[in-house]
């Protein structure tokens, strides 16, 4: 039996989702390529938001050859980005015919198997603990929550957590607040951009507890930021410094 490829480096993965639609920093594809590294041999990745693949191209790119990765997406045509929330049914299927495209482009499809389905609907899709979790579904604060406590209590013991739009988004920062600024389970790791990242090992002592608390509450003058940011662009003043010849900022993730 031949030996498998090796898996493709940081710089080469990063390169080969630059192509695809999505919200994905270079940071923040690192950020997951080097959780997915971290996964077991047969451990489990899942992913809650794919759109159009570039993360779940990342996270399969990197993942142990033994592991399983799951990417649950409806392509329903809502919660696509940006201010699209509902009402893009005609794009839904579009959306999905180009997951899989790019999935087959990158060499990947035969190691992702899409659940696609609401993440509230897919539990019974994943058996067994998860060692990585991605969290880049609803933005809207209850389905943000339900997804951080419903699939972040399947984290093992030391396994990671990943939100995207995390101090971005307002229902995602708040779900945050709610489940995660005093828990006592995930350990506040770092941030790259709108991506926060958790570690399923906090010891649970006051101490650590308000540490972890206090760490999460300094992110909040960049979240107040990215407020008024958004409120800027709603408003109109992005097209208006393009028209006067100003490159208007983009939307925060």
């Amino acid at each position: 039996m031949p030996a498998a490829a090796p898996r493709p480096d940081l710089p080469e993965v990063v390169e080969s989702v630059s192509h695809i639609d999505g919200w994905l920093t270079a940071g923040q594809a690192a950020a997951l390529y080097q959780a997915a590294r971290r996964c077991p041999e047969h451990g489990t990745i899942v992913e809650i938001g794919s759109f159009r693949g570039r993360s779940t191209v990342v996270l399969a790119s990197a993942a142990p050859r033994g592991a399983s990765v799951v990417a649950i997406d409806p392509h329903a045509g809502n919660d696509r980005g940006p201010q699209e929330i509902v009402g893009f049914v005609d794009e839904a299927d579009e959306d999905h015919v180009e997951f899989l495209r790019n999935l087959d482009r990158a060499g990947v499809r035969g190691r992702v198997r899409h659940v696609r389905r609401y993440s509230s609907e897919a539990h019974d899709a994943v058996t067994g603990p998860i060692h990585v979790l991605y969290v880049d579904g609803a933005h809207r604060y209850a389905p943000a929550r339900q997804d951080i406590v419903d699939w972040g209590e399947r984290v093992e013991e030391g396994g990671s957590l990943l939100i995207h739009d995390s101090f971005s988004s307002l229902g995602v920062t708040l779900a945050i607040l709610r489940e995660l600024l005093l828990g006592g389970r995930f350990r506040y790791v770092d941030r790259t951009r709108s991506m926060a990242i958790y570690r399923a090992d906090l010891d649970g002592s006051s101490t650590v507890r308000l540490h972890n608390a206090a760490r999460q509450l300094a992110q909040l003058p960049w979240f107040a930021r990215n407020l008024v940011l958004k409120l800027v662009l709603v408003l109109g003043a992005g097209k208006l410094m393009e028209r006067v010849g100003r490159t208007a900022p983009e939307w925060p993730y």
